[in-house]
């Protein structure tokens, strides 16, 4: 199973961007988004941003990840 995870876009250096989720920032190569700016939200997989999704699906995203986490 491949998971995307979504996160942020808080800074752009060319084709790299600096992400961040849940206080967690890293880079993520943005080569495969159109048009992308600081502050849009992205899914993340294995270091690339393959989509933009839009801030309250990304948020929903996240809240049910975190409730997922209390079933371990």
């Amino acid at each position: 199973m491949c998971l995307g995870i979504p996160v942020k876009i808080v800074e752009i250096k060319g084709d790299i961007a600096i992400v961040e989720s849940e206080g967690v920032r890293r880079e993520a190569v943005i080569t495969f988004i159109d048009n992308p700016k600081v502050g849009d939200y992205v899914i993340l997989h294995a270091g690339f941003a393959i989509q933009k999704i839009d801030e309250k699906e990304a948020k929903e995203t996240l809240k049910l990840l975190k409730e997922l986490e209390k079933w371990k």
